[in-house]
């Protein structure tokens, strides 16, 4: 899928076409991980539901890594030597529609498992070995200079969150709603963004 179907999309059809890429390419396989892409996300947003977790931070974490779908490189492997951007790839569909910090989320979401590396130690002990091999794909741990800047984001404690129900959404056995359960609450994100 290019982005550019990404500039032909509305405010009455953008909830439709993630909802469509989740039931065409969900089931295909995340980065050497015991779940499915769709699974992955579902779990990362059914995690926040139940915490009671903001709706900014239950849409950011069903979409952090819609990037993978939409990007014209491809989804990221195991045997990949360079990283792939879905991060990028992600917001960009996303920006016209989203508020900032649900595009934070989804363009940053790399760069908190940097951060997270580079200040709380104990972190890297929940990367997955296929988190580990796209962390030094993207970079490592961030320097001290990256840290402080990524520090400035207005975002940044949204970013984290989502950042670790990445990490949390990896359970092979986890039952959670489809994408439609949580179509609702991203389409009143979208309206009250676009101010209708």
């Amino acid at each position: 899928m290019s982005q550019q179907n990404g500039n032909e999309l509305t405010r009455e059809t953008i909830v439709a076409f993630l909802g469509d890429i989740f039931e065409r390419c969900g089931d295909e396989e995340y980065l050497g991980e015991p779940v499915t892409m769709a699974q992955h996300m579902l779990q990362g947003a059914t995690l926040a539901e139940r915490n009671g977790l903001e709706e900014d931070i239950i849409v950011g974490a069903l979409l952090h890594d819609i990037g993978h779908f939409t990007s014209e490189f491809g989804t990221f492997s195991m045997d990949d030597t360079e990283d792939r951007h879905h991060e990028e790839a992600g917001a960009d569909v996303l920006s016209r529609f989203f508020p900032d910090v649900i595009t934070d989320c989804v363009r940053y979401h790399v760069a908190a498992k940097r951060y997270l590396c580079a200040t709380k130690p104990d972190y890297f002990k929940r990367l997955s070995d296929a988190s580990i091999h796209s962390l030094n794909l993207q970079g490592g741990p961030m320097n001290d200079e990256e840290v402080r800047e990524f520090e400035k984001n207005p975002n940044l404690k949204q970013i984290i969150q989502v950042r670790y129900l990445d990490e949390a959404g990896k359970q092979p056995d986890m039952e959670t709603p489809d994408f439609w359960h949580f179509a609702p609450m991203v389409q009143r994100i979208v309206d009250r963004h676009l101010g209708v």
